[in-house]
């Protein structure tokens, strides 16, 4: 697959495929698709639009047909404003775009708040979303006579130069105790297995267990808890212990999660690459009943196109999920440390490292959707109203001309209030 790393090693390769067979280029096909096949979402104007105008103009030609009189025709059709719906609504959803905004989130569109403010399903990837994607040292398991800061100061060093996930959470371990980490010489990394360094006198090998047991057949896999992932280390050929790591759940992802079923929506899941032990233990903490792990990007896109009820909402980070994110109804991007692709395929975009601002958009989403639909009504409302009395032959057409504005300047107005959404908390409560 494209994206690996070369390790240690110069390789000699032949290219058997061409860059359009890549890992890569399957998950931009998956997007480009997913966009294709994506219903279009039918804004509230629009239904609003054909069923009033039909109503104008026949009651404008009942009028003039009952007067006889032509002029009477054009006296109720001035009355009948089309600004509540090419004006109001849009005025309502820009202060509704602006108010998200101002919470930390970025929604493209009118049609997406729409989408956001109706959601009965979500789906959230994992590590990055659910979880922070930094593993922290849970705990240190040792034996032959080594301390626990001695396996992590040495462990540290050797993990110093890797780019594995694990390799920060030890170092921040041992700064965290405090421990004095040694410099590391002849570092070596040995792809999906693990690293191996001089530390000073001692020959560090930190990974996988098998790795260690190359060098230390004796040493056992360690009793992990559900989530952990663990590091074995082994010290001048002998088995010294395990560090054990786990990726913790974002503290506002169990409140989210509360407040997304207080708010109705129905059906959460979880959509990952990850393994099913460490997926399943991230959602038994936060109350979800859908895991399906282990998947590939086309996977994802499958599981979420089966999501019900509809509109459904998909929120993740990285690159595997842009296809996915393009193809729910709502797809929502963590911008801080997501991907540029993931980004670009989303509907909305969440610029702080936290899930809170989803809630907050959520909320502004609903408050400008009633919003629109008041500032719609009440414009509708009164332009019948006049429209009424000029049938009857109340209203020239000059002062309807005159009125027809006074009824935009109301729905505009009205549509304002956008602009004050409440926010909500995650405790299920909403605050000005």
């Amino acid at each position: 697959m494209s994206g690996s790393l070369a390790g240690q090693a110069a390789l000699r390769l032949r290219a058997d495929r061409v860059a359009a067979d890549s890992q890569y280029q399957r998950i931009i096909d998956l997007v480009a698709t997913a966009r294709e096949e994506k219903a279009p979402v039918v804004r509230i104007a629009d239904r609003f639009a054909l069923p009033f105008t039909v109503f104008a103009v026949l009651l404008a030609a009942v009028a003039a047909f009952i007067a006889q009189d032509a002029t009477r025709f054009a006296e109720v059709l001035v009355l009948a404003t089309p600004c509540p719906l090419i004006i109001a609504a849009p005025v309502a959803f820009l202060g509704g775009l602006s108010r998200a905004s101002e919470r930390g989130m970025v929604v493209k569109g009118g049609g997406v708040l729409e989408q956001l403010a109706t959601v009965r399903s979500a789906a959230f990837d994992k590590t990055g979303t659910l979880t922070s994607g930094r593993p922290q040292l849970e705990r240190i398991d040792t034996c032959n006579g080594w301390q626990e800061d001695q396996v992590l100061a040495l462990a540290a060093a050797a993990e110093r130069g890797s780019t594995h996930a694990l390799a920060e959470g030890i170092m921040q371990a041992a700064a965290t105790r405090g421990v004095t980490v040694p410099t590391a010489t002849d570092f070596e990394e040995i792809a999906t297995n693990g690293v191996a360094a001089e530390v000073g006198r001692h020959q560090v090998r930190v990974g996988k267990l098998s790795f260690i047991q190359q060098i230390s057949p004796g040493a056992r896999a360690a009793e992990a808890l559900s989530g952990e992932t663990v590091a074995y280390v082994a010290i001048d050929g002998q088995f010294a212990g395990s560090l054990h790591m786990a990726d913790q759940v974002r503290p506002e992802a169990s409140a989210l999660i509360r407040w997304l079923r207080n708010q109705g929506v129905g059906k959460l899941a979880i959509l990952t690459g990850d393994a099913e032990p460490t997926a399943t233990a991230v959602a038994e903490k936060l109350g979800i009943n859908e895991v399906h792990a282990g998947l590939l990007p086309k996977d994802k896109v499958e599981l979420a196109g089966n999501l019900a009820p509809h509109p459904t909402m998909m929120v993740g980070d990285g690159i595997n999920d842009a296809p996915v994110l393009a193809a729910a109804d709502v797809g929502i991007a963590l911008g801080v440390r997501g991907t540029t692709a993931a980004g670009e395929a989303a509907d909305a975009v969440i610029l702080k490292d936290s899930l809170a601002p989803l809630a907050e958009a959520i909320e502004v989403a609903r408050h400008t959707l009633r919003t629109a639909k008041t500032a719609i009504i009440i414009g509708i409302a009164l332009s019948v109203g006049l429209m009424l009395v000029a049938a009857f032959g109340y209203i020239p057409a000059v002062a309807g001309a005159l009125l027809q504005e006074v009824v935009d300047l109301a729905a505009i107005l009205y549509a304002l209030r956008a602009l004050q959404a409440p926010v909500a908390n995650l405790e299920g409560s909403a605050q000005r």
